[in-house]
Order: structure tokens, then sequence, then C-alpha cells
């Protein structure tokens, strides 16, 4: 008899049994697959990221090395060797998270879960040896597979998803990427940086719709200096594979047809919950429409005792926001009052310059009617920025027009990953635009322009523009 199960091993599922350990109880993580860490760290946040810099080291020294009195001569790629370091920091990842659970005692049960009743369930290892294990508690972390809709099925090898993405033996000539998210476009950047063209279709009249408008009009413009192609309120109706190109057609936004050829098709159009072979119904366990797992505020299901996080239940799909969410239902288990704030739980794109985003966007405030004033600084106008030649960008700062507090904070900035938790800081303890503006900011940094921002949202007035 366990404490707590733990169903899944991504970033919700290895944290969740963590703080279970820590907290004292018995605890088991069940994982269907050789390696733990789930998607996140085998093919999803940690190899993206890896192939990410490695394309940004290889586009850097193509472009801008010269100009810092660097020369370079017969610089070329080695995918072979960027796809083995990539696989080393996989590696390395996923052992780093079996120690962890050496460390702090927890069972790993390897094979498929399903349950068997609300308060059992069966482990069926990879040669279909199963063994049964009750928990007084358990944890559902099974997260997300890639997401496609009707004619743009995937065959993995040339019509692809982000998986295949992660390991292909050639640098395409020209790939299409269906789905102008943060997917889509963090798997464009490595491939345009390396030299293929990238042509992104997407059905919505932006890029990045889910995050504030004025980052997706800006951020289109940066990519097209780039060399982005995009076809924005298209509607994908079919792609077709041959074994060697693909082709693609899409209706425009007035009903026209438009066909569009590439060596390669990227299927980036979001992901969705995975839950196949769990056998929720034995346990009891709702699911919505859209195969997200019912849970309340507690992530509890309607079967008290199991509770759901992650990208299987509702929310935006983040390594972080499932992490924060195994620490919630493990100290709540615990009987201790844990706290999780869904509105400041930021979201980022590691493309380059970085984009990131916390709290309410512009339309959010526009549609609720509230009162509101903004703040933006320019990038270009910081003295690091120039020194490091990394001008593009903006950082905006949406505070309430009456308190000052900071409701959200959007921005394009080199490092933008890292300088968003200066925002989700201040909004954690409800920081007006003018505290942020009077913190005295190191120079030269990329943080002034957090400060900048604050002055122009503030009484604007903004000193370096």
């Amino acid at each position: 008899m366990y404490d707590v199960i733990v169903i899944g091993s991504g970033p919700g599922g290895y944290v969740a049994a963590i703080r279970c350990a820590q907290l004292g109880m018995k605890t088991a993580l069940v994982e269907k697959y050789n390696t733990l860490g789930g998607t996140c760290l085998n093919v999803g946040c940690i190899p993206s990221k890896a192939l990410l810099d490695s394309s940004e080291h290889y586009h850097n020294a193509q472009h801008s090395f010269d100009k810092h009195g660097i020369d370079l001569k017969d610089l070329k790629v080695n995918l072979d060797q960027m796809m083995k370091r990539k696989n080393e920091v996989i590696s390395q990842t996923c052992d780093g998270v079996k120690f962890l659970m050496d460390k702090n005692k927890i069972d790993v049960l390897h094979g498929l879960g399903s349950f068997v009743d609300k308060n059992t369930i069966k482990v069926t290892s990879s040669d279909d040896k199963t063994t049964e294990h009750k928990g007084k508690n358990f944890i559902i972390a099974t997260g997300s597979k890639p997401n496609f809709f009707p004619g743009m099925e995937p065959d993995k090898k040339r019509i692809i998803t982000s998986t295949e993405a992660l390991n292909l033996k050639e640098i395409p000539k020209k790939m299409i990427v269906i789905g102008g998210g943060v997917i889509g476009l963090e798997l464009g950047s490595v491939y345009k940086r390396l030299g293929s063209q990238i042509e992104v279709v997407e059905f919505a009249k932006r890029i990045l719709p889910t995050m504030d408008e004025t980052i997706g009009k800006e951020f289109t413009k940066i990519l097209k200096k780039e060399g982005f192609k995009f076809h924005l309120e298209h509607r994908v109706k079919e792609v077709k594979s041959n074994g060697k190109n693909i082709s693609l057609k899409a209706l425009n936004k007035k009903g026209e047809e438009v066909e569009m050829q590439a060596d390669y098709c990227l299927v980036a159009v979001g992901r969705k919950p995975y839950t196949e072979g769990l056998n929720l119904n034995k346990a009891g366990i709702k699911v919505n429409e859209k195969g997200q797992i019912e849970i309340n505020n507690h992530m509890q299901t309607n079967t008290a005792h199991i509770f759901a996080i992650g990208d299987v239940v509702k929310g935006a799909m983040l390594a972080h926001k499932a992490e924060e969410e195994g620490v919630y239902v493990a100290e709540f288990i615990a009987g201790q009052k844990p706290h999780i704030n869904h509105n400041l739980i930021p979201g980022v794109v590691y493309t380059w310059p970085e984009v990131a985003a916390v709290g309410k966007t512009e339309q959010e405030l526009k549609e609720s009617n509230m009162e509101y004033k903004s703040g933006v600084f320019p990038i270009r106008a910081l003295g690091r920025a120039r020194a490091s030649m990394d001008i593009s960008g903006m950082i905006k700062i949406l505070a309430d027009k009456t308190t000052d507090e900071i409701l959200g904070v959007h921005m394009i900035a080199p490092r933008a990953a890292d300088l968003i938790m200066e925002a989700v800081t201040a909004m954690e303890y409800r920081a007006s635009a003018e505290d942020l503006a009077r913190i005295c900011h190191p120079h030269p940094t990329y943080t002034e322009a957090i400060k900048e921002a604050a002055l122009a949202a503030t009484e604007n007035r903004p000193l370096h523009i």
C-alpha cells in the first residue's frame, strides 16, 4: 500500500513524487517508457532548447562574428554532432531524474499504468508482465501528445510532428510549418538558422494568437527580417507526401485555394491530453469534451483521492505549470494549505530574441472593461543591447489606471525568459508600476528596459527615449 502513486514521470509527475517523498509519504512513480522525464525531457523542452542554442551559435557565427572582429573560414553545420550533443543533454537530464528518485527512495514502476478500480492500479511492462499496486492517493500526470486535424495526419517521415523534427537526419531545403504558436516558431527558428526556407501557415490573424496582440505584430516583423514567410488566416485543407516532397493546400481568407510545396511539413497545431490506456472509467473519473480530466481548484477529480495535473487538465500546457501543480497536490494531500496563482504562470517562446509574458493581455483587459494604462520601451534604446547587437524587441507593462497595480507584462527581448521573473515576483506581491520604476536596476543590463517600461506606465516619463 502506497500513500501516493504518481502516473507519469514528466516535470509534473516526478516533481510531485519528490515533494510527496519529502513530506514523508511512501511514494511510487509509474512510467511506461524506459527513461524518466516525460515529453519535456525526452522530446520537448530540453532537446528543443539544446537545438535552439546550437543553431543560434551557428547563426551568430555566420552573420555577426565578423562585426565583432572574429573571422571564420569554411563554416558549416555538422548536423550529426549537433544531434549527438542534444542526445547527450537529454541523457544527462533524464539520468538526473533517476538519481532524484533513488535519493528520495521513490519506487519507480516501469510499464503502462491503468486503473483496476479507484484504489488499485495495474502496471503492464513492455514484456507484458503485470503487477498490481494499491494507493491511498493517486496523481495522474500523463501529459499530452502532438495534435493534428483531418487532412494533416503525420506520416512521421515528411509530414512530421515536433518529435520527428528533433531528430531529422538532414537540414530541409524548405519546411512548411502549420501553426504559428510556440512549438512551430521555435522549431522553425532552429531550421531557419541552419539554412532552411521556412513558411508558416496560421489559421488565426496573427502568430502567437493567445499572447498580447502587440507581441504578435512586433514578432512578425522581427521574423520576417530573418527570412520567415507567413500565410495568416489560412485554413489547411490537406497535406500529401510522395515520399520525397510534400504539397499543401489551404484556403485563404477570401476562400481561394492556395497550394504550396516543400520537402518537409511540420504539423505544430498544439497538443492534446494523453489518457490512453488509463482506464479512467474504472476509477469513475470524468473527462470533458476536450479530453481533459475534470478537476476542482485543488486538482481533485470527481474521485476525491485521485488528482490530475499538468497537460492532462485545463490551462496552459507548460512544464512549470505542471511542476507547481504537482507540489500543490503533494502539500494538499499532506494537509497543508498550499498556494498557486494560475494568472501568474509565465509563458515563454525560446526563439531569439525570446518572447515572454505574464498576467493579462491588453485584449483581456478591454474585454473585461477594466481601465488600464500602458508603458512600452524599445530594446534598441538600451546601451547593453547595442553592445551585444541584440536590439530587436520591446517591453510592455499594463497597470491598473486607478491603483497602478501591475496587471500584465509582455516582452520580446534577449533573455526574456529570465527577465520575466522580475515581473512575476513583483506581481506576486501586487506591486505597482511605480514600485518597479523606483527599484535601482544595474547598468548596463537588459533589465533596465523593465524599469523604463514601468516609468512609461507610471507617469509616461521614460528616461532614455
